[in-house]
């Protein structure tokens, strides 16, 4: 595995950063208990990276049996949406979408969906692999069993992806009060996230 680039200290930039949705699928629902959270949580993130006008990039999981991305979640501006049997999301219809929109490859990928131990941890590997750093929204992230979910987290962590909440995520994109997006997206951070059960050292 190439070595990780996360661990200089730096800003988002909303024209070099791309949010990746990875299969938050409707036959999802009665297995992740957690789901119903992750989905208001990532709603918010959305609505925020559509407003601060970060390309999303959208996967789903053999979607003829998992079905297509939740209802609840408005992905209408996403650049793309891939239907996938591999496991990560770094499939050629992606790298393509990547290479349309930067010219080649973003500075950073911001990464959540389901499952954390699958799809979305090969997914972070790959890009890694590829020198783009990775920010992991933990309270956008979700397995069916928690411990899987953490243990993932925790292995991300150490190849150097940072671990992020959704609200960090977007007020390091928006940076200023006086961002032109600012008023758009207050509303959103008005209401405390969704709670995950994340695990927390000395817990």
């Amino acid at each position: 595995m190439a070595k990780a680039f996360g661990s200089a200290l730096y800003r988002l930039v909303p024209e070099k950063t791309v949010f990746m949705l990875c299969d938050v699928q409707e036959k999802f629902k009665p297995a992740i208990p957690l789901l119903g959270a992750l989905i208001e949580n990532t709603a918010k993130l959305l609505a925020a990276g559509k407003a601060l006008g970060v390309p999303l990039l959208v996967t789903e999981q053999y979607p003829e049996k998992l079905g297509k991305t939740v209802s609840e979640l408005d992905i209408g501006h996403a650049c793309t949406t891939v239907a996938k049997t591999k496991f990560s999301m770094l499939v050629d219809p992606i790298h393509k979408s990547m290479t349309e929109i930067y010219g080649g490859k973003p500075k950073t990928a911001v990464l959540f969906g389901v499952e954390t131990h699958v799809c979305v941890e090969q997914t972070a590997f790959d890009l890694i692999n590829e020198q783009i750093d990775v920010w992991l929204v933990a309270d956008c992230c979700a397995s069916r069993l928690n411990q899987d979910r953490d243990l993932a987290m925790e292995r991300l962590r150490q190849i150097g992806c940072t671990i992020a909440s959704s609200e960090s995520v977007i007020f390091n994109l928006l940076g200023d009060k006086e961002h032109k997006a600012f008023k758009e997206v207050t509303p959103l951070v008005k209401k405390v996230s969704a709670d995950m059960e994340l695990w927390r050292p000395g817990k």
